[in-house]
């Protein structure tokens, strides 16, 4: 299995049909999933940081970065995103 790391950058395709770079700014595993905390590499290099736009994906099993399918899913990631976060400050 392929791993993310943090500062890796990808190029996803936005609904808008247009091309963006988001940086990988955390992973996690979550009951044998892995996640991916992102955010367009453009915002992180206009923003201080508590103004970007933090989203989740999930790591597939060939290391490619998947949309979250559900909100229970989403909101799991969410909550334990945030608890690596508070324990770092």
């Amino acid at each position: 299995m392929e791993r993310i790391e943090v500062g890796e950058t990808f190029t996803i395709t936005a609904d808008t049909g247009e091309d963006q770079e988001i940086e990988v700014l955390g992973t996690i595993n979550i009951e044998g999933t892995e996640y991916a905390a992102v955010a367009f590499v453009e915002d992180i290099r206009q923003e201080t940081e508590t103004d970007i736009d933090v989203f989740f994906l999930k790591v597939d099993h060939e290391g490619d970065l998947a949309a979250i399918d559900s909100d229970e899913e989403f909101e799991k990631v969410s909550v334990a995103f945030d608890e690596i976060m508070e324990d770092k400050s």
